[in-house]
């Protein structure tokens, strides 16, 4: 897909170079690539800082240290230590340029995917993901200005909310369940990659240490993926019996999962996962090869 037409691109290309030879503070400004590719890197590391709270802080609440959290939560803890609302808005920016990215592997195809079944599908995924990634910093800008007194429980009544407005709608109980079933999907699809992806493709790095961060993304995919089934599954079941007061957040599905038979176990795993999902987040923002498009340059 192509915005620009071609001849435009060209002058502009030709102004750039011309005036980089004329204007000697452009003349030291990094091009437009540079400037994305460094903007997908931040965006990396702020998505691995996010999972890696999710992780550490479920991780700590199975030994009886807080509780199990979502996203939401996590980033409400960060607004809680000291200079907590300066690091969120890094956080936020992180993720503004990590959806930056995401639009432009899913629309330009910066990842060269192709148009094939597979790699439309692959873009989807890449555009749902920037949808995702969109939301989850809005929800944080919000604890820029609002003191978090509980976000578990504030999200909860949220998502409550939310099914609610969905219910009141034609067939509203049929679309609450077809919520869920999308959440199965992303948490479904996210097994699948773990098994199927070569993490490493897009990686360069040598070739005994992409062996060694390969197993990271497998564990992490995994864990999110598994980590997405409960709160699918109870959304699809409030939606079948016409119960939005069922609905509830990612941290307090985990916190049910919990609560069941060697229920800490396996959030122990899940949060491990979460860990390993975050630290490759943190490999990408190093050594991922970031190609931005020729028609944004």
């Amino acid at each position: 897909m192509t915005m620009i037409p071609l001849p435009v691109r060209s002058r502009l290309a030709r102004l750039g170079a011309w005036s980089r030879r004329r204007v000697p503070f452009l003349a030291r400004t990094p091009e437009l690539k540079h400037w994305i590719e460094w903007a997908a890197r931040v965006g990396f590391g702020a998505r691995g800082f996010v999972y890696l709270s999710v992780g550490v802080l479920t991780l700590l609440g199975v030994f009886g240290v807080g509780e199990a959290v979502g996203t939401g939560g996590a980033l409400a803890w960060l607004v809680t230590r000291p200079f907590g609302r300066l690091w969120l808005l890094l956080v936020i920016l992180g993720l503004a340029a990590f959806v930056m990215w995401r639009l432009m592997q899913a629309v330009f195809d910066a990842d060269h995917e192709g148009k094939d079944r597979k790699g439309l599908m692959a873009r989807m995924g890449q555009l749902f993901s920037a949808l995702g990634y969109s939301a989850m910093a809005l929800g944080a800008s919000g604890l820029l200005f609002d003191k978090p007194e509980d976000a578990e429980a504030e999200a909860v009544v949220a998502s409550r909310q939310t099914a609610e407005t969905v219910m009141s709608l034609p067939w509203g109980d049929w679309l609450l369940a077809a919520g869920g079933l999308a959440i199965l999907g992303i948490g479904v699809a996210n097994v699948t990659r773990a098994w199927r992806e070569d993490f490493t493709q897009h990686l360069a790095c040598s070739e005994s240490l992409c062996r060694k961060v390969a197993p990271l993304a497998r564990w992490g995919y995994m864990a999110r993926g598994l980590a997405y089934l409960p709160l699918g599954a109870i959304v699809v079941l409030a939606g079948l019996h016409a119960q939005p007061s069922d609905v509830t957040s990612l941290g307090a599905a985990l916190e049910a999962v919990e609560r069941q038979p060697a229920g800490p176990w396996a959030l122990s795993a899940m949060a491990l996962g979460l860990i390993a999902f975050g630290a490759f987040s943190f490999v990408e923002a190093r050594w991922r090869r970031i190609r931005p498009p020729r028609e944004v340059l």
